[in-house]
């Protein structure tokens, strides 16, 4: 069973959390029995406020959050305040060095670049701050076409709904084609096995 730890903070955006939340889930439910043990974490316990005032109790804090395998970084307003949040920005480095997977929607990916993991790597996020990315991560390349790129152990993903194509996309990667076909169709998602 792999760990998949999604990291949330107020303003976090809701569909880049809740729809690789609800892919690896079902993927663990219908296609794959325990492949996943998803959850929540955030930088301190208790509940936060996400985009347009979801209450959200995270599962666990920084501190005491199981080691994950893979780490995904959901994007928003939120991640602006993180952009100098260095515990936070440690917290992300720390545990992709030691995760297989560490994964981008949206706006998470100028976490990444903040975290200096993007150097040298291709990359992708919400269409209006691509030109922010360009100025967090230099040495990256930017794509502005594409809904996730994979550079094996860092995936990006671009805007909000992106982020459940990239998770059908790494399920297939982990579990097998049937695997995620039976996730997208259970959630009734129009994905097609390579896309």
């Amino acid at each position: 069973m792999r760990n998949v730890a999604i990291l949330i903070f107020p303003d976090v955006e809701i569909l880049d959390f809740c729809g690789p939340f609800e892919v690896f889930s079902v993927a663990s439910e219908v296609a794959a029995p325990s492949a996943f043990n998803v959850f929540t974490v955030a930088q301190q316990a208790g509940p936060l406020r996400a985009r347009y005032g979801l209450s959200v109790t995270p599962h666990y804090a920084l501190e005491n959050v199981p080691q994950p395998h893979v780490l995904l970084v959901p994007g928003g307003q939120g991640t602006r305040p993180l952009l100098s949040n260095a515990s936070v920005l440690e917290w992300i480095r720390a545990r992709s060095a030691t995760a297989e997977l560490t994964l981008s929607v949206c706006t998470g990916s100028l976490l990444l670049a903040k975290a200096g993991l993007l150097d040298g790597l291709e990359t992708t996020t919400h269409w209006a701050t691509l030109d922010l990315l360009r100025q967090l991560a230099p040495k990256a390349t930017v794509h502005t076409d594409r809904r996730y790129v994979d550079n094996g152990r860092i995936v990006c993903s671009a805007g909000v709904a992106a982020g459940i194509d990239m998770s059908l996309h790494i399920v297939e990667r982990l579990l097998g084609t049937e695997a995620a076909t039976k996730t997208a169709r259970y959630i009734d998602y129009p994905w097609r096995a390579g896309s």
